[in-house]
């Protein structure tokens, strides 16, 4: 039974707790003022060794950081302390010392008028830690402290976690999902006998029901044919990553489960009775929309495999492997136990897989809408197309019925910032000039880079652009409505696409109708990787009823 009467564990709590996982129980201190609510009352199994000096302090956590060959924890006092440290911490940076120093700061709930002792902390060491971390909100500090002792191993050097005073005795959210892995594993050679390898084989022969998520890190064909192996050994469904800018798997596959939500209870619902995810070539899990709550249920186990440091350092996951996606992928597959014969996975909830319900045509008198616009462009374009994406509110329809078949068949923004796809797709286009490529873009998102129609124009790149225009951001207009509001901004029914495409010399065709619709992409995509001029539809739409961000 819970103890009601027991105070909520604290960010220090949290982080102590952290701390001796990490083997940070030692900790180098010249202490003020800004580290006393860290250090009053400190455990007894958390030694302290006082410097008389910062420079001091760094140095003795230089060499015993060197002697143990891994990290030592350091705590400085806000700027001063830092400032006296900064010349020993370039010696721990050139030296190759793993240090995470823990850096004291004013309370966060007066730091906007900058009291006594507050500190411009962030370049205040230059360029000599492997990384600063200032976390945004108290609860992130013991997860700025896991992520900072993984960069110090990564990089060998310095990581600064800067921590307001007050912070220490907030309350933790108990369901909090964890803000960095557990542990990092850095294999130097991939092999099939890799002691990483083998543990993640083992993680995914543990499981009941196995799943992976996959991510636009395993956008290639190595990396394809590596996870299709792995999940067919598995009988394993495979999720795409929410918002992924490139696709990881063949979404024509069998096993293939559809993209995740991008928010928070929609996610636990679809991994929900999977007992282990293994997360490839994505962040774990990265979501839009904040929802409070895990990420996964109680009893799911994550695990995540690529080659950024980065998304590894900040994942959600018991183990984080940094190594090449396609060679570690492969000899984890070759290491999982055979389950062909082991019956389908069943699918269900808000990620089951693609539905290829090819939308019937409007009836007379009604609008277009953005997915009889996708349906019939998907009717007609073979599977080595590259869809460059960028068309917010029909993003999800595009996925049902426009699946990426072949690496980099799908393109988007990584960043969700408008202005890509025009100028993606064309350079594209130059870099694969057999290869066909298709824009689909909203008008709203068209405006951001309307400028690269007339450099497609002008060196003959033959893109087939599709923009759906509705006249306004019809994004923006379905945010406020979910959120209860009313948007302050108009429509523009009155911009042209058309008529700025060829204001740019690129040819254009308005389309108002499903049998306009269909002759323009009848001419328009027969011979498309042959095609040397670009060509722009301006396709009228009406937006789908059924958007959910």
């Amino acid at each position: 039974m819970p103890d009601h009467h027991r105070p909520p564990a604290t960010v220090r709590d949290h982080t102590l707790r952290l701390l001796r996982e990490l083997g940070l129980t030692t900790v180098f201190a010249n202490p003020g003022s800004t580290e006393v609510p860290f250090l009053v009352d400190l455990p007894d199994d958390i030694d302290f060794v006082l410097g008389l000096h910062e420079g001091s302090v760094v140095g003795m956590a230089t060499g015993w950081a060197l002697a143990r060959e891994r990290p030592a924890l350091v705590q400085l006092h806000t700027t001063a302390g830092l400032g006296n440290a900064v010349g020993a911490l370039a010696t721990a940076r050139v030296n190759r010392a793993p240090l995470v120093v823990l850096v004291g700061q004013q309370d966060r709930r007066h730091l906007a008028h900058e009291p006594f002792l507050a500190g411009h902390l962030e370049g205040l060491a230059g360029d000599y830690p492997v990384a600063v971390h200032q976390p945004v909100r108290a609860q992130d500090v013991p997860g700025a402290v896991a992520r900072a002792h993984h960069e110090a191993v990564q990089g060998r050097g310095p990581v600064l976690v800067v921590v307001c005073m007050d912070d220490w005795a907030r309350p933790m959210d108990p369901d909090q999902p964890r803000a960095a892995p557990a542990r990092v594993a850095r294999p130097l050679h991939v092999a099939p006998d890799d002691a990483a390898a083998t543990e993640i084989a083992a993680f995914l022969d543990g499981a009941r029901s196995p799943a992976l998520v996959v991510g636009a890190g395993a956008d290639s064909a190595p990396a394809w044919r590596a996870l299709t192996d792995l999940a067919e050994r598995l009988r394993a469904p495979v999720f795409q990553e929410s918002f992924g800018a490139r696709a990881g798997f063949p979404q024509d596959h069998p096993l293939f489960a559809g993209h995740l939500p991008a928010e928070r209870s929609r996610l636990r619902a679809a991994l929900r009775g999977h007992d282990a995810v293994l997360v490839v070539g994505a962040p774990a899990l990265r979501q839009y929309i904040y929802a409070d709550g895990p990420l996964v249920d109680p009893g799911t186990r994550l695990a995540m495999v690529g080659d950024d440091d980065g998304e590894a350092h900040r994942g959600a996951a018991d183990l984080a492997v940094i190594a090449p996606v396609a060679a570690f992928t492969a000899a984890v597959a070759a290491l999982v136990d055979d389950r062909t014969n082991a019956p389908a996975p069943t699918r269900s909830g808000p990620a089951a897989g693609p539905d290829r319900e090819v939308p019937a045509p409007p009836a007379e008198g009604e609008p277009l809408r953005p997915a009889h616009v996708l349906a019939a462009l998907a009717a007609r374009v073979g599977p080595d197309t590259a869809v460059v994406e960028e068309t917010p509110s029909s993003r999800p329809r595009l996925h049902r019925l426009l699946p990426a078949r072949a690496p980099l068949g799908f393109l988007s923004a990584a960043m969700g910032g408008l202005g890509f796809a025009l100028p993606a797709a064309t350079g594209l286009r130059m870099a694969a000039p057999t290869r066909p490529v298709v824009a689909v873009v909203g008008d709203g998102s068209a405006l951001y880079q309307v400028q690269a129609l007339w450099s497609a124009a002008r060196y003959r790149v033959g893109v087939l652009f599709v923009v759906l225009s509705n006249g306004r951001y019809a994004v923006m207009d379905r945010l406020a409505e979910h959120g209860g509001g009313k948007a302050p901004w108009p429509d523009f029914p009155e911009v042209s696409l058309a008529a700025l495409a060829r204001g740019l010399g690129c040819p254009a065709v308005e389309v108002a109708t499903h049998t306009e619709l269909c002759r323009a992409l009848d001419e328009a995509t027969a011979g498309l990787a042959e095609r040397e001029t670009p060509l722009l539809l301006d396709v009228t739409v009406a937006p789908d009823p059924d958007f959910a961000p």
